[in-house]
Formats: structure tokens, C-alpha cells, sequence
């Protein structure tokens, strides 16, 4: 039943990148088509999820692939957020092609399946899984916020004609929801290190590659925090700041060794 349900929502997941792109030339019905698609594909994952969870012996998410379909799924959340809406349809075209990709490498490395093996869990692991993967998934939010920030300020520069065709929020309507969803994200991550921390010591454990470069992600979207509203950084700076952060949430998810959570 587990397989059965990741392929009802990577089906629903790409028809929403196909309609999305089709939205792109003629707005209208085929946005309204890859909204549907988000949401059926959203509730094909809670319930592939649910039966992970019902299935397993304590927390299923606990190995690298099963945290990815987790954190896959806690990014359409955060998406469906302003998602479900006409002006941020542009948004899912820069968001719903990365969760197929991510859906699709946590099938590959067995994270999908209901038998995820979660011997190893504890509470303080349980919350740090949860509060970093929750912390990542709005700065996944806010990176698409972010180019789609960069796209519009340059199209809007060379006077693009189809630019006014396409609804979509203000780049001042950009620029604050950036703001807001790391202003979300950094205390999820903060809690989900300091329960991490917790965990190493009480295990006896030294930490490993993938903490540092989180403590980087970390000190990343803390600077972009404090040069927003100290220093007054604003506009392409600042899109390019958050999009920074983002890169080194994608070498945490996927660029170090897998091992991590097990």
C-alpha cells in the first residue's frame, strides 16, 4: 500500500509541474490544474506517511531517505501555505519540479517504503529531525520566494511584455514573505541543533561533517537576519543571501554522508 501511495503522489506531483509550466503561457484553467495537483499529491503523502508511521516500531523517519520524503513533504506544507492561491502560482514552478526530484531520490534510497527502520529513536532524536527538516523546508520556501524575487526584478528591468500578464506578488510582497519565513525558519533549526547537540553527548558521539556545515547554515540566514534589519540589506542582495542558505541546506539534505540519522 506504501508504494502504491508514493506513485499516486509522484503522479500528482508532476502533473502540477507540467500544468505549471503550461500555466506559464496561457494563465488560467491549467494553474487551477496544477493547484489540484499539489493537493492530491499532498494527501497521497500524508497518507504514504501515515502508513509508514502505523507500520513502524517508533519514529520511521529516522534513516537519510525516509527524513527526505519527510522533508519533502514538509516543503509542499509550507508551500500550500500561499500556494493554493492564483498570484503564487509562479512559485510552485520553481518549488514542485525540487519536490519530485527529492520524492524521487528518497524512493531510490528506500525512504518510501513502510518497513523504515526506527530502532534508533529516541525523543531528543524524534524532535531533532523534525524541528531541522521543519527549519529547511521554509528555507526551501524562501529560496523559490527568493527567485522568483530576482526573476520578476529583471523582467520588470527589460520591460518584459509578458511579465504583466502573469499574476503575482509585488517585489516588496517578495521581499517580506523572504523575511518571514526565515524569521520562522531560524528558531526551528536553532532548537533542532541544541536537541542534536544534546543527543551527541549523551551518546557519546563527536560531531560529524553534516552538524558544521548546519551550524554554517545556521550562521548564514542568522547574518541575513541581522544585515535585513540592522544593516537595512534589501532587494537583490539580500535574494541572493537567501539563496545561499539555500544551497547549503541542499549540501546538508544531499551532499554529505547518509548515515547521519541512523
Amino acid at each position: 500500500m506504501a508504494e502504491a501511495f508514493f506513485w499516486l503522489a509522484l503522479l500528482a506531483y508532476g502533473e502540477s509541474v507540467v500544468a505549471y509550466a503550461a500555466n506559464v503561457r496561457s494563465p488560467g484553467r491549467a494553474g487551477r490544474l496544477a493547484t489540484w495537483g499539489v493537493r492530491l499529491g499532498w494527501l497521497a503523502q500524508t497518507a504514504l506517511l501515515g502508513v509508514q508511521a502505523a507500520r513502524a516500531d517508533g519514529f520511521p523517519w529516522t534513516t537519510w531517505a525516509g527524513s527526505l520524503n519527510l522533508f519533502t513533504w514538509l516543503v509542499v506544507v509550507a508551500y500550500l501555505v500561499w500556494g493554493c492561491t492564483p498570484r503564487y502560482r509562479l512559485l510552485g514552478l520553481g518549488v514542485m519540479p525540487l519536490v519530485v526530484a527529492l520524492l524521487l531520490a528518497a524512493w531510490a534510497g528506500g525512504g518510501t517504503g513502510s518497513q523504515a527502520p526506527s530502532s534508533s529513536s529516541t525523543g531528543f532524536l524524534v524532535l531533532h529531525v523534525a524541528f531541522v527538516l521543519a527549519a529547511f523546508a521554509g528555507f526551501t520556501l524562501s529560496a523559490a520566494l527568493a527567485g522568483l524575487y530576482l526573476w520578476q526584478e529583471r523582467a520588470l528591468k527589460r520591460r518584459q511584455a509578458g511579465i504583466l500578464r502573469l499574476p503575482a506578488p509585488s517585489l516588496a510582497t517578495l521581499e517580506i514573505l523572504v523575511t518571514r519565513t526565515i524569521v520562522v525558519g531560524l528558531p526551528c533549526l536553532t532548537v533542532g541543533i541544541v536537541t542534536g547537540l544534546i543527543r551527541l553527548r549523551r551518546e557519546g558521539a563527536g560531531v560529524d561533517a553534516l552538524m558544521v556545515v548546519t551550524l554554517v547554515t545556521w550562521a548564514v540566514y542568522a547574518a541575513f537576519l541581522l544585515l535585513r534589519y540592522e544593516a537595512g540589506w534589501r532587494g537583490r542582495r539580500a535574494a541572493y543571501l537567501a539563496l545561499t542558505g539555500f544551497a547549503l541546506v541542499l549540501v546538508v539534505r544531499l551532499g554529505l554522508p547518509l548515515a547521519h540519522f541512523s
